[in-house]
């Protein structure tokens, strides 16, 4: 198995800011956005990364940008397989398959969540008041349980820590009604459309996160579009509500991380081979199977 590649420095590029996984870099009229092979989880970078994650994350980013053009513009300035400009040719060994040119565009301060079924924080929000976000839902639903209609539950981000589930009515107050009301259609659009896409190939998108970023004046949609690090990919020929799915995304490495008894306090315990080597099989498996290629 290959090293992961856990840092990216380019010498003479600013880097604007470096996240849990993304590193932003700034080209004057353009950012360029890369992924790392590094994976955090219950907010915790762990001290070794998944081999090539981050070519999983750009490369079906890439092609969900790329599907869904006609609905919803992007912040993409350059395809997949684009050649890099004559200012980044040196460091095509680190930012082959890993990166994307993008606008410069102002972000949202709030994420757009959609969830298709009830898990996670909603499953809990759900067994305590019968709401998510505010949301009230059914009588008697379970874990995992599909909803009748998909919905719109946004979140404030966080710089550190936990981000917090709010009802849209305070996403207006903090975006405006208008750009809220327009980042849920286009949230909803876009989650549906990927849900079919989904389907057909024997995945469930039981939930995802969008992030959206106003460019001259027009919403448009940024940052990383369904990935296994924003949704939840649930294989539709094992799916039975009342229980916890398997998953294509880092469930898998989650479930290791409670089994062992760990704090959820940095710093996070390495991760063994076995781990990295499992963890890094779903993400490849999910990316070969919703764009019918392999990486």
């Amino acid at each position: 198995m290959s090293q992961p590649l856990l840092q990216i420095d380019l010498p003479g590029i600013p880097k604007i800011r470096s996240g849990k996984v993304r590193e932003l870099f700034d080209l004057g009229d353009a950012f360029l956005m890369v992924a790392t092979d590094r994976i955090s989880a219950f907010d915790c970078i762990m001290p070794n990364g998944i081999p090539r994650k981050g070519e999983v994350l750009t490369q079906i980013s890439h092609f969900w940008f790329e599907k869904f053009a006609s609905l919803v513009p992007n912040h993409l300035l350059a395809r997949a397989r684009d050649p890099l400009p004559d200012a980044l040719r040196q460091f095509t060994p680190l930012l082959e398959g890993r990166s994307m040119i993008v606008k410069k565009a102002n972000p949202l301060a709030i994420e757009c969540v959609v969830r298709g079924y009830l898990s996670g924080s909603g499953w809990k929000e759900y067994q305590s008041s019968q709401t998510v976000c505010g949301i009230k839902l059914p009588e008697g639903l379970t874990e995992s349980s599909r909803l009748h209609d998909p919905i719109f539950t946004p979140a404030t981000k966080a710089g550190t820590g936990h981000d917090e589930n709010i009802s849209f009515e305070r996403a207006v107050e903090i975006v405006g009604r208008e750009i809220a009301e327009q980042a849920r259609a286009y949230s909803l659009q876009i989650y549906q459309a990927a849900c079919a896409h989904a389907h057909d190939r024997g995945i469930i998108i039981a939930d995802t996160k969008f992030e959206f970023g106003v460019f001259d004046g027009k919403l448009i949609l940024i940052d990383e579009v369904l990935t296994p690090d924003s949704s939840r990919f649930w294989p539709a020929d094992e799916y039975e509500a009342g229980r916890g799915q398997p998953s294509f995304d880092k469930q898998f490495l989650r479930d290791y991380l409670e089994r062992i008894a760990w704090n959820k306090q940095p710093p996070a315990p390495p991760l063994p081979d076995f781990v990295v080597q499992k963890t890094q099989e779903k993400y490849l498996e999910a990316f070969t199977r919703l764009t019918g290629r392999k990486l």
